[in-house]
Protein backbone atom coordinates (compact mmCIF):
# COMPACT_ATOMS: atom_id res chain seq x y z
CA UNK A 1 0.00 0.00 0.00
CA UNK A 2 1.40 3.41 -1.02
CA UNK A 3 2.40 5.70 1.82
CA UNK A 4 0.28 8.85 2.01
CA UNK A 5 2.07 12.17 1.69
CA UNK A 6 2.08 14.16 4.95
CA UNK A 7 -0.66 16.77 5.16
CA UNK A 8 0.61 20.27 5.79
CA UNK A 9 -0.85 21.89 8.90
CA UNK A 10 -1.02 25.61 9.50
CA UNK A 11 2.51 26.74 10.37
CA UNK A 12 3.53 28.57 13.53
CA UNK A 13 5.82 31.55 13.03
CA UNK A 14 7.60 33.03 16.03
CA UNK A 15 8.50 36.69 15.55
CA UNK A 16 10.22 39.14 17.89
CA UNK A 17 10.39 42.89 17.21
CA UNK A 18 11.78 45.62 19.42
CA UNK A 19 10.52 48.91 18.00
CA UNK A 20 7.97 50.55 15.72
CA UNK A 21 9.99 50.12 12.51
CA UNK A 22 10.21 46.40 13.29
CA UNK A 23 6.47 46.32 13.90
CA UNK A 24 5.95 47.71 10.39
CA UNK A 25 8.25 45.07 8.89
CA UNK A 26 6.57 42.35 10.93
CA UNK A 27 3.09 43.40 9.85
CA UNK A 28 4.14 43.37 6.19
CA UNK A 29 5.69 39.92 6.55
CA UNK A 30 2.62 38.60 8.39
CA UNK A 31 0.31 39.91 5.66
CA UNK A 32 2.33 38.14 2.97
CA UNK A 33 2.55 34.88 4.94
CA UNK A 34 -1.19 34.96 5.61
CA UNK A 35 -1.82 35.01 1.86
CA UNK A 36 -0.14 31.59 1.70
CA UNK A 37 -1.35 30.28 5.06
CA UNK A 38 -4.60 31.99 6.14
CA UNK A 39 -4.68 30.02 9.40
CA UNK A 40 -1.04 30.52 10.33
CA UNK A 41 -0.26 31.34 13.96
CA UNK A 42 2.10 34.16 14.95
CA UNK A 43 3.53 34.47 18.45
CA UNK A 44 6.41 36.23 20.23
CA UNK A 45 6.79 39.99 20.75
CA UNK A 46 4.93 42.29 18.40
CA UNK A 47 3.75 45.87 18.09
CA UNK A 48 0.30 47.37 17.45
CA UNK A 49 0.29 46.76 13.68
CA UNK A 50 1.11 43.09 14.22
CA UNK A 51 -1.42 42.75 17.03
CA UNK A 52 -4.10 44.08 14.69
CA UNK A 53 -3.38 41.11 12.39
CA UNK A 54 -3.90 38.56 15.16
CA UNK A 55 -0.38 38.35 16.60
CA UNK A 56 -0.04 36.88 20.11
CA UNK A 57 2.48 38.91 22.07
CA UNK A 58 4.11 37.36 25.13
CA UNK A 59 5.63 40.70 26.21
CA UNK A 60 5.03 44.36 25.40
CA UNK A 61 7.25 45.58 22.55
CA UNK A 62 8.40 48.49 24.73
CA UNK A 63 10.36 45.95 26.82
CA UNK A 64 12.97 45.86 24.02
CA UNK A 65 12.77 49.49 22.93
CA UNK A 66 16.07 50.50 24.50
CA UNK A 67 18.92 52.16 22.60
CA UNK A 68 22.48 52.89 23.69
CA UNK A 69 25.02 50.94 25.72
CA UNK A 70 24.45 52.84 28.97
CA UNK A 71 20.67 52.60 28.67
CA UNK A 72 20.80 48.84 27.99
CA UNK A 73 22.95 48.24 31.07
CA UNK A 74 20.20 49.71 33.24
CA UNK A 75 17.71 47.21 31.82
CA UNK A 76 20.02 44.21 31.52
CA UNK A 77 18.41 42.02 34.17
CA UNK A 78 14.93 42.49 32.71
CA UNK A 79 16.18 41.91 29.14
CA UNK A 80 17.80 38.61 30.17
CA UNK A 81 14.55 37.56 31.83
CA UNK A 82 12.60 38.26 28.62
CA UNK A 83 15.20 36.44 26.52
CA UNK A 84 15.28 33.38 28.78
CA UNK A 85 11.49 33.24 28.89
CA UNK A 86 11.25 33.34 25.09
CA UNK A 87 13.87 30.63 24.62
CA UNK A 88 12.16 28.43 27.21
CA UNK A 89 8.75 28.97 25.64
CA UNK A 90 9.85 28.27 22.06
CA UNK A 91 11.90 25.27 23.15
CA UNK A 92 8.78 23.76 24.72
CA UNK A 93 6.41 25.00 22.00
CA UNK A 94 8.51 24.71 18.85
CA UNK A 95 7.61 27.13 16.06
CA UNK A 96 8.20 26.11 12.44
CA UNK A 97 10.41 29.17 11.91
CA UNK A 98 11.70 31.84 14.29
CA UNK A 99 12.12 35.33 12.82
CA UNK A 100 14.00 37.98 14.75
CA UNK A 101 13.31 41.41 13.27
CA UNK A 102 16.13 43.88 13.90
CA UNK A 103 17.17 44.25 17.62
CA UNK A 104 20.25 42.09 16.86
CA UNK A 105 21.87 42.20 20.30
CA UNK A 106 18.68 40.69 21.70
CA UNK A 107 17.38 38.54 18.86
CA UNK A 108 20.64 36.80 18.00
CA UNK A 109 20.79 35.58 21.60
CA UNK A 110 17.35 34.08 21.15
CA UNK A 111 18.11 32.67 17.70
CA UNK A 112 21.32 30.81 18.64
CA UNK A 113 19.89 28.33 21.21
CA UNK A 114 16.83 27.77 19.02
CA UNK A 115 18.96 26.98 15.97
CA UNK A 116 21.05 24.58 18.06
CA UNK A 117 17.80 22.73 18.82
CA UNK A 118 17.04 22.42 15.11
CA UNK A 119 14.53 25.27 14.83
CA UNK A 120 15.02 27.28 11.63
CA UNK A 121 15.95 30.88 12.38
CA UNK A 122 15.79 34.01 10.24
CA UNK A 123 17.20 37.42 11.06
CA UNK A 124 15.26 40.13 9.22
CA UNK A 125 17.29 43.35 8.84
CA UNK A 126 21.02 42.84 8.81
CA UNK A 127 22.94 44.23 11.77
CA UNK A 128 25.41 46.91 10.68
CA UNK A 129 28.32 44.45 10.60
CA UNK A 130 29.70 46.28 7.57
CA UNK A 131 30.06 49.40 9.73
CA UNK A 132 31.46 48.14 13.03
CA UNK A 133 32.27 44.93 14.94
CA UNK A 134 32.59 43.03 11.67
CA UNK A 135 33.50 39.81 13.49
CA UNK A 136 29.86 39.62 14.57
CA UNK A 137 29.17 38.02 11.20
CA UNK A 138 30.54 34.73 12.58
CA UNK A 139 28.01 34.84 15.43
CA UNK A 140 25.29 35.67 12.93
CA UNK A 141 26.30 32.62 10.88
CA UNK A 142 26.04 30.43 13.99
CA UNK A 143 22.67 31.82 15.05
CA UNK A 144 20.77 32.03 11.75
CA UNK A 145 19.77 29.96 8.77
CA UNK A 146 19.08 33.07 6.70
CA UNK A 147 19.60 36.83 6.91
CA UNK A 148 17.13 39.06 5.08
CA UNK A 149 18.84 42.31 4.11
CA UNK A 150 17.04 45.53 3.26
CA UNK A 151 19.97 47.29 1.62
CA UNK A 152 21.73 46.18 -1.58
CA UNK A 153 25.32 46.60 -0.39
CA UNK A 154 24.75 44.31 2.61
CA UNK A 155 24.32 41.09 0.61
CA UNK A 156 27.76 41.38 -1.00
CA UNK A 157 29.32 41.54 2.48
CA UNK A 158 27.52 38.33 3.52
CA UNK A 159 28.42 36.66 0.24
CA UNK A 160 32.10 37.39 0.89
CA UNK A 161 31.82 35.50 4.17
CA UNK A 162 29.62 32.73 2.71
CA UNK A 163 26.74 33.47 5.09
CA UNK A 164 23.25 32.86 3.62
CA UNK A 165 21.63 36.19 2.87
CA UNK A 166 18.73 37.31 0.68
CA UNK A 167 18.37 40.93 -0.43
CA UNK A 168 14.64 41.64 -0.24
CA UNK A 169 14.56 45.40 -0.67
CA UNK A 170 12.83 47.72 1.77
CA UNK A 171 9.06 47.58 2.43
CA UNK A 172 8.99 51.35 2.79
CA UNK A 173 10.08 51.68 -0.84
CA UNK A 174 7.11 49.52 -1.81
CA UNK A 175 4.60 51.32 0.39
CA UNK A 176 5.61 54.93 -0.32
CA UNK A 177 4.64 56.16 -3.81
CA UNK A 178 7.39 57.37 -6.12
CA UNK A 179 5.82 60.82 -5.99
CA UNK A 180 4.44 62.13 -2.66
CA UNK A 181 2.10 65.02 -3.40
CA UNK A 182 2.50 67.96 -1.03
CA UNK A 183 -0.84 69.57 -1.87
CA UNK A 184 -2.80 66.41 -1.13
CA UNK A 185 -0.97 65.82 2.15
CA UNK A 186 -1.67 69.36 3.33
CA UNK A 187 -5.33 69.06 2.42
CA UNK A 188 -5.62 65.79 4.36
CA UNK A 189 -3.99 67.36 7.42
CA UNK A 190 -5.83 70.72 7.11
CA UNK A 191 -2.55 72.59 6.75
CA UNK A 192 -2.22 75.83 4.74
CA UNK A 193 -1.14 75.35 1.13
CA UNK A 194 1.04 78.43 0.70
CA UNK A 195 2.95 78.56 4.00
CA UNK A 196 6.43 77.18 4.58
CA UNK A 197 6.20 74.16 6.89
CA UNK A 198 9.00 72.72 9.02
CA UNK A 199 8.51 69.30 10.61
CA UNK A 200 10.13 68.77 14.01
CA UNK A 201 10.86 65.05 14.39
CA UNK A 202 12.94 64.39 17.53
CA UNK A 203 12.49 60.61 17.54
CA UNK A 204 10.19 57.76 18.52
CA UNK A 205 12.08 56.64 21.65
CA UNK A 206 11.77 58.44 24.95
CA UNK A 207 15.52 58.86 25.41
CA UNK A 208 16.31 60.34 22.02
CA UNK A 209 13.27 62.60 22.19
CA UNK A 210 14.37 63.96 25.56
CA UNK A 211 17.81 64.85 24.13
CA UNK A 212 16.62 66.42 20.86
CA UNK A 213 13.47 68.35 21.75
CA UNK A 214 15.36 71.29 23.29
CA UNK A 215 17.67 72.10 20.34
CA UNK A 216 14.82 71.50 17.88
CA UNK A 217 12.42 73.84 19.69
CA UNK A 218 15.11 76.46 20.27
CA UNK A 219 15.89 76.44 16.55
CA UNK A 220 12.19 76.73 15.72
CA UNK A 221 11.84 79.61 18.16
CA UNK A 222 14.65 81.51 16.45
CA UNK A 223 13.17 80.83 13.01
CA UNK A 224 9.78 82.06 14.19
CA UNK A 225 11.20 85.36 15.42
CA UNK A 226 12.58 85.93 11.92
CA UNK A 227 9.54 84.65 10.00
CA UNK A 228 6.26 84.40 11.91
CA UNK A 229 4.49 82.94 8.87
CA UNK A 230 6.34 79.65 9.37
CA UNK A 231 4.24 76.64 10.36
CA UNK A 232 5.71 74.04 12.73
CA UNK A 233 4.36 70.49 12.94
CA UNK A 234 5.57 67.65 15.14
CA UNK A 235 4.52 64.14 14.16
CA UNK A 236 4.51 61.77 17.13
CA UNK A 237 4.38 57.98 16.99
CA UNK A 238 1.99 57.65 19.96
CA UNK A 239 0.01 59.50 22.61
CA UNK A 240 2.79 58.71 25.08
CA UNK A 241 5.43 60.43 22.96
CA UNK A 242 3.09 63.35 22.25
CA UNK A 243 2.60 63.86 25.99
CA UNK A 244 6.37 63.80 26.53
CA UNK A 245 6.91 66.31 23.71
CA UNK A 246 4.18 68.65 25.00
CA UNK A 247 5.58 68.56 28.53
CA UNK A 248 9.05 69.50 27.28
CA UNK A 249 7.59 72.19 25.03
CA UNK A 250 5.82 73.79 28.01
CA UNK A 251 9.20 74.05 29.72
CA UNK A 252 11.30 75.16 26.71
CA UNK A 253 9.07 77.13 24.32
CA UNK A 254 5.59 77.53 25.81
CA UNK A 255 4.48 80.26 23.37
CA UNK A 256 5.78 78.66 20.17
CA UNK A 257 2.90 77.43 17.96
CA UNK A 258 3.54 73.76 17.14
CA UNK A 259 0.85 71.44 15.83
CA UNK A 260 1.35 67.93 17.25
CA UNK A 261 -0.01 65.23 14.94
CA UNK A 262 -0.18 61.63 16.15
CA UNK A 263 0.45 58.55 14.03
CA UNK A 264 0.60 60.32 10.64
CA UNK A 265 4.34 60.73 10.24
CA UNK A 266 4.54 60.05 6.50
CA UNK A 267 1.69 62.44 5.75
CA UNK A 268 3.37 65.15 7.82
CA UNK A 269 6.65 64.62 5.97
CA UNK A 270 4.88 64.82 2.60
CA UNK A 271 3.17 68.05 3.68
CA UNK A 272 6.41 69.68 4.82
CA UNK A 273 9.04 71.73 3.02
CA UNK A 274 11.88 70.60 5.28
CA UNK A 275 12.41 68.09 8.09
CA UNK A 276 14.48 68.51 11.23
CA UNK A 277 14.79 64.91 12.29
CA UNK A 278 16.48 62.35 14.49
CA UNK A 279 18.53 59.67 12.77
CA UNK A 280 17.04 56.24 12.08
CA UNK A 281 14.61 54.61 9.68
CA UNK A 282 12.63 57.85 9.49
CA UNK A 283 15.45 59.37 7.41
CA UNK A 284 14.92 56.69 4.79
CA UNK A 285 11.19 57.48 4.81
CA UNK A 286 12.09 61.12 4.27
CA UNK A 287 14.33 60.25 1.31
CA UNK A 288 11.59 58.10 -0.23
CA UNK A 289 9.07 60.92 0.27
CA UNK A 290 11.77 63.15 -1.22
CA UNK A 291 11.95 66.01 1.24
CA UNK A 292 15.12 67.86 2.28
CA UNK A 293 16.20 67.17 5.84
CA UNK A 294 18.73 67.94 8.53
CA UNK A 295 19.60 64.80 10.51
CA UNK A 296 20.64 65.09 14.16
CA UNK A 297 21.54 62.62 16.84
CA UNK A 298 22.71 62.80 20.45
CA UNK A 299 23.78 59.73 22.41
CA UNK A 300 24.26 59.29 26.11
CA UNK A 301 27.86 60.49 26.72
CA UNK A 302 29.25 57.04 27.59
CA UNK A 303 27.53 55.45 24.60
CA UNK A 304 28.96 58.13 22.32
CA UNK A 305 32.54 57.67 23.56
CA UNK A 306 32.39 53.92 23.00
CA UNK A 307 30.66 54.24 19.61
CA UNK A 308 33.20 56.81 18.43
CA UNK A 309 36.00 54.34 19.10
CA UNK A 310 34.27 51.44 17.37
CA UNK A 311 32.34 52.88 14.40
CA UNK A 312 34.38 53.75 11.32
CA UNK A 313 31.87 55.32 8.95
CA UNK A 314 31.95 58.54 6.98
CA UNK A 315 28.17 58.92 7.45
CA UNK A 316 25.63 57.61 9.94
CA UNK A 317 22.37 58.26 8.06
CA UNK A 318 20.77 55.89 5.57
CA UNK A 319 20.30 58.42 2.72
CA UNK A 320 24.02 59.22 2.69
CA UNK A 321 25.10 55.61 3.13
CA UNK A 322 22.89 54.48 0.24
CA UNK A 323 24.08 57.29 -2.02
CA UNK A 324 27.69 56.81 -0.88
CA UNK A 325 28.01 60.59 -0.68
CA UNK A 326 26.70 63.49 1.37
CA UNK A 327 23.17 64.15 0.17
CA UNK A 328 21.85 65.57 3.43
CA UNK A 329 23.59 67.25 6.39
CA UNK A 330 24.30 65.26 9.54
CA UNK A 331 24.91 66.73 12.98
CA UNK A 332 26.11 64.60 15.86
CA UNK A 333 26.43 65.14 19.60
CA UNK A 334 27.78 68.62 20.48
CA UNK A 335 27.05 69.86 16.95
CA UNK A 336 23.33 69.43 17.63
CA UNK A 337 22.88 73.06 18.62
CA UNK A 338 20.98 76.08 17.34
CA UNK A 339 24.10 77.68 15.85
CA UNK A 340 24.75 74.68 13.59
CA UNK A 341 21.13 73.70 12.86
CA UNK A 342 19.72 77.15 12.03
CA UNK A 343 21.65 77.95 8.80
CA UNK A 344 21.07 74.43 7.46
CA UNK A 345 17.32 74.70 8.00
CA UNK A 346 17.16 78.15 6.41
CA UNK A 347 18.98 76.95 3.32
CA UNK A 348 16.59 74.04 2.85
CA UNK A 349 13.45 76.03 3.63
CA UNK A 350 14.14 79.00 1.39
CA UNK A 351 16.40 77.74 -1.44
CA UNK A 352 15.62 75.39 -4.33
CA UNK A 353 16.11 71.75 -3.31
CA UNK A 354 14.89 70.05 -6.50
CA UNK A 355 18.38 68.67 -7.25
CA UNK A 356 17.84 66.23 -4.40
CA UNK A 357 14.84 64.63 -6.09
CA UNK A 358 16.74 62.57 -8.65
CA UNK A 359 19.18 61.23 -6.06
CA UNK A 360 16.26 60.26 -3.83
CA UNK A 361 14.47 58.69 -6.80
CA UNK A 362 17.53 56.51 -7.55
CA UNK A 363 17.51 55.28 -3.93
CA UNK A 364 13.78 54.61 -4.12
CA UNK A 365 14.01 52.52 -7.28
CA UNK A 366 16.94 50.46 -5.96
CA UNK A 367 15.00 49.50 -2.82
CA UNK A 368 11.61 48.87 -4.45
CA UNK A 369 11.72 45.05 -4.64
CA UNK A 370 8.35 43.92 -3.22
CA UNK A 371 10.10 43.26 0.08
CA UNK A 372 7.32 41.70 2.16
CA UNK A 373 6.57 39.14 -0.56
CA UNK A 374 10.28 38.38 -1.07
CA UNK A 375 10.75 37.99 2.69
CA UNK A 376 7.76 35.66 2.98
CA UNK A 377 9.11 33.52 0.13
CA UNK A 378 12.51 33.25 1.85
CA UNK A 379 10.87 32.27 5.15
CA UNK A 380 8.63 29.67 3.49
CA UNK A 381 11.65 27.99 1.89
CA UNK A 382 12.82 27.15 5.43
CA UNK A 383 9.61 25.42 6.49
CA UNK A 384 9.72 21.69 7.35
CA UNK A 385 9.09 19.03 4.69
CA UNK A 386 5.39 18.64 5.45
CA UNK A 387 4.92 22.09 3.91
CA UNK A 388 6.68 21.06 0.69
CA UNK A 389 3.66 21.62 -1.61
CA UNK A 390 3.63 25.33 -0.68
CA UNK A 391 7.42 25.55 -0.77
CA UNK A 392 7.40 24.11 -4.27
CA UNK A 393 4.91 26.75 -5.45
CA UNK A 394 7.10 29.51 -4.00
CA UNK A 395 10.28 28.26 -5.64
CA UNK A 396 8.75 27.71 -9.08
Amino acid sequence: MAKKAPVAQSPVFAIVVGEHSGDTLGAGLMTSLLKRFPDAKFIGIGGPKMLALGFESLFDMEELSVMGIFEVLGRLRRLFHVKDTLVEHFSANRPDVFIGIDAPDFNLRVELPLKVQGIKTVHYVSPSVWAWRQKRIFNIAKATNMVLSLLPFEKSFYDQHKVPCTFVGHPLADDIPLISDKTTARTELSLPQKSKILALMPGSRGGELSRLVAPFLQTAQQLFTEDDSLIFVAPMISDKRAAQFNQLKREIAPDLPVQVIINKTQQVMAASDCLLTASGTVTLEAALIKRPMIICYKFNVITYIIAKLMVKLQWFSLPNLLANKTLVPELLQQDVCVEKILPLVKERLYQDQSALDQAFMTIHQSLKQNASEESADAVIRLLPENFSPVIQKVTE
